[in-house]
């Protein structure tokens, strides 16, 4: 689905479904609350108060890079269709087979697919892992985590500040912050978001750094992405200097469709211009419209790598 616009501020349509945020913040109080299972291994989680992309893909491939050790990711797999636990394996799975998230991840580390975390880690464990990285997971009680970072995206922080469904949080921010041992802000805090955490926890800076093979400088493209919030990826595209002459925006995990390659496609030779997306996108494209995509990835650059590193350690 497509965030709603009436997440970003408070409306009457936000405060007509407050009261529901209430059922929201017990339900995710009564499910933390449970205990959990111990692997004897490192858990590390990234996850976020809210729903949508905040960056947490971004910061487990980050993190991977870094730990010491045999380190594997573990992801829900959202829309794929294996419960698992699962392997990923490249060569066989399919974005359909473990979602878009769990092919990325897997072409940086062993990554296991799992809707019941606690078997995943099991899995992790029978697999020789070290340390399990955990892709979203904050408000899930099935494993005791060694270590949590609640990452925000500087500019949507916590939306509205209200609880599903009257705004994107899953519970209050407090609530989540108090269980992590610092937070990760990506890009400049446009909101205000920083006042809502606790005064004691930790801050990690870091922004979204792009990348592409090509030069895109004064390159006339087109830019689509369905992701949490494409526009991020749209100003990542600009600061490359290319010229956009149309942006797409779909749904978070968007399946393409043929019909969806040959608008983009077509549109692309109408226009004379080079189409771009995501690696998130790229690695679940149909063959003609992945072969017609430049990939244009994004890495972390952060403030204090000491401090990371610190943390990590």
């Amino acid at each position: 689905m497509k965030t709603p616009a009436f997440w970003a501020k408070r409306g009457i349509l936000a405060y007509a479904l407050s009261p529901l945020g209430a059922i929201t913040a017990m339900l995710t109080a009564r499910r933390v609350g449970k205990a959990g299972f111990n692997p004897g291994i490192k858990i590390i989680c990234a996850g976020n108060a809210g729903a949508g992309g905040a960056g947490k893909t971004t910061v487990v491939l980050d993190f991977l890079s870094r730990l010491k050790g045999p380190a594997f990711a573990l992801t829900r797999g959202y829309g794929g269709r294996l419960a698992g636990p699962v392997l990923v394996d490249p060569s066989v799975h399919t974005a359909a087979d473990v979602g878009d998230e769990a092919l990325l991840l897997a072409a940086a580390a062993p990554t296991i697919v799992a809707r019941d975390r606690a078997a995943g880690a099991k899995l992790a464990l029978a697999e020789g892992a070290a340390v399990v990285v955990m892709d979203d997971g904050l408000q899930n009680p099935s494993l005791v985590k060694t270590l949590s970072v609640l990452v925000v995206d500087g500019g949507y922080g916590f939306g509205n500040g209200m609880l599903l469904p009257a705004g994107p949080l899953r519970e209050p921010v407090a609530s989540a912050a108090a269980r992590c041992q610092a937070a990760v802000l990506i890009g400049a805090d446009e909101t205000g978001a920083l006042a809502a955490l606790p005064p004691g926890l930790p801050v990690l800076r870091a922004a979204l750094v792009p990348d592409c093979a090509r030069s895109l400088s004064r390159r006339r493209v087109i830019a689509y992405a369905g992701i949490g919030r494409p526009e991020k990826f749209f100003r990542s595209v600009l600061s490359l200097g290319a010229d956009i002459a149309a942006t797409h925006a779909f749904p978070d995990h968007h399946v393409y469709t043929a019909l969806d390659s040959a608008r983009l496609l077509n549109e692309a030779a109408e226009l004379g211009a080079t189409l771009v997306t995501t690696a998130k996108d790229y690695v679940k494209l149909p063959p003609r419209l992945r072969a017609a995509s430049l990939l244009v990835s994004v890495r972390l650059q952060w403030e204090n790598e000491a401090a990371l590193e610190a943390l990590l350690k």
